[in-house]
């Protein structure tokens, strides 16, 4: 078999490396990655270029401008126009340059902010979305109607997966813009160095939210990418073709912050501050398109924080901001 050239645009990320890890020992496998001082995402000459001259057999499509409730409200400007750029530029250049299999990565914030649990991906377009990250959402959208629209046209296989909260090694641990896991992950790291006597915690514990592993989220890729055309055919449609990848399994807020306790070996007493807003009672992606591909989850969640937590100790120096 020819030599797969397989390009991952986003590499240096959280799911972007992960995805070099899942991918680096594949035999007859070539990985061909830019930095952004090589290859700017956003300047479609530039990506057309590339395409043009790199030969690549596959593209998995990781890269974007991503950040927490904050960032998305201070430049929603930034985020619906470098997003669309960058799938735009990659996906109408791969099919330019002749690239058939692309996959490309999305996010749980593409469904309804009321919709029903667990979010099956029908519920795709049937209602309004999360003001905050709007912009974001209608980005990420608009990157599976590409997919769907160069299939539909050209007879391309470009697919889309659609992740749950990720979290895991090259997680963004900022104290101020990080999502829930690293910032909860750090708090309880400085309380335990401080032998502080408590952690608090915002909120009632009550609101539920489903966790995946990055290397897991990095395996669903691959399979869904490499599956056989008839089998992804056959469970999914032309027009609704993107596939969720979570565990299926949620958790509170409370069992969260429990566990993270044991994982980072915090011996003082867990608070939560009541005043504090809860956000969306429940977030849980349904995943049984996924399982009839033949895919599921096998990182627990306590094993994934522990992963996580000897990552973070390895690389304090470079988190520290």
């Amino acid at each position: 078999m020819a030599t797969q050239r397989i390009f991952i645009a986003g590499h240096n990320g959280m799911v972007g490396s992960a995805l070099v890890r899942q991918l680096e020992n594949l035999p007859d496998s070539q990985l061909i990655v830019r930095n952004r001082n090589e290859l700017n995402l956003v300047d479609q000459h530039a990506v057309q270029q590339f395409f043009k001259a790199a030969n690549i057999d596959q593209v998995y499509l990781a890269a974007a401008k991503v950040g927490g409730i904050h960032a998305n409200n201070e430049y929603p400007a930034e985020f619906i126009y470098e997003n669309l750029m960058i799938e735009a530029n990659i996906i109408h250049a791969a099919h330019l340059a002749g690239v058939q299999k692309l996959l490309f990565l999305g996010s749980s914030c593409i469904y309804p902010k009321m919709a029903e649990q667990p979010m099956t991906e029908a519920a795709l377009l049937t209602g309004t979305l999360e003001p905050t990250n709007e912009p974001y959402a209608i980005a990420k959208i608009a990157g599976i109607k590409l997919c769907e629209s160069y299939n539909r046209q050209y007879g391309r296989d470009y697919r889309s997966v659609m992740p749950t909260n990720l979290y895991g090694e090259n997680d963004n641990f900022h104290p101020e813009n990080s999502h829930v896991i690293p910032a909860m992950m750090r708090r309880f790291h400085e309380a335990k160095l401080a032998n502080a006597s408590q952690v608090v915690v915002w909120g009632s514990g009550k609101p539920m939210r489903e966790f995946l592993h990055v290397n897991d989220m990095a395996a669903a890729s691959v399979h869904v990418m490499n599956l056989k055309n008839e089998i992804y055919q056959a469970n999914t449609q032309p027009m609704l073709s993107h596939i969720n990848v979570g565990t299926g399994v949620d958790c509170t807020i409370r069992e969260l912050a429990e566990t993270m306790k044991k994982v980072v070996g915090f011996k003082g007493d867990l608070v939560f501050d009541t005043s504090k807003p809860d956000g969306t009672p429940r977030k849980l992606m349904d995943v049984s398109r996924l399982k009839a591909l033949g895919w599921q989850a096998s990182i627990s969640l306590e094993d994934g924080l522990a992963n996580t937590y000897q990552w973070f100790l390895q690389h304090q120096e470079r988190l520290r901001g």
